[in-house]
C-alpha cells in the first residue's frame, strides 16, 4: 500500500519533524497525501496519485502520511489542517507551508481515479504552474 505511492517518486513522512519538514515555508508546493488500507484508497485515490503525477504541471514535492501507521505524523498533519475535517484518504496542496486545496474522502469515494487526477490536475495548473513575470 505504501510502495502504491512511492513508485511514484511520493516520499514518506513518518513522525510529525517529517511533516514539518515537507511544509516549512519557503520549500514550495506540497501535495500531502494521506494514504489508508481502505478501498477507496486503493482502487480510486493512490491510481488517481500516480496518474496526476505524469500531469506537466505538479507540486515541487509530494509527500504522504499513513493512517493506521504514521499515526502521530497523522495526528500532527491533521492538526495543522485543523480548518477542514479530518480525512482519509484525502489529499491537501500546501504552497509555502499553508493549505490552498483539499480533496477529502467524500470527493474521493464518489468518483474514479481518472476523475480524481483530473481534480488534482486542475489544483496544480492553479496553485503550481510557475507565476509569470510581467514584462515591462
Amino acid at each position: 500500500m505504501r510502495a502504491d505511492l512511492t513508485r511514484h517518486g511520493v516520499e514518506e513522512a513518518r513522525t510529525p519533524a517529517d511533516v514539518d519538514r515537507f511544509l516549512e515555508p519557503g520549500k514550495g508546493t506540497v501535495l500531502m497525501v494521506v494514504n489508508s488500507v481502505c478501498g477507496c484508497a486503493a482502487g480510486r485515490a493512490r491510481p488517481a496519485i500516480g496518474m496526476a503525477l505524469k500531469h506537466a504541471v505538479r507540486p515541487d514535492t509530494v509527500a504522504t502520511v499513513f493512517a493506521g501507521g504514521d499515526e502521530a505524523a497523522v495526528a500532527h498533519l491533521r492538526a495543522i489542517l485543523s480548518d477542514y475535517p479530518p480525512s482519509s484518504p484525502s489529499m491537501a496542496l500546501f504552497r509555502d507551508g499553508r493549505p490552498v486545496h483539499m480533496i477529502h474522502r467524500s470527493e474521493i469515494e464518489r468518483r474514479d481515479p481518472e476523475q480524481i487526477a483530473r481534480l488534482l490536475t486542475e489544483a496544480f495548473d492553479r496553485f503550481c504552474a510557475p507565476v509569470s513575470q510581467a514584462t515591462h
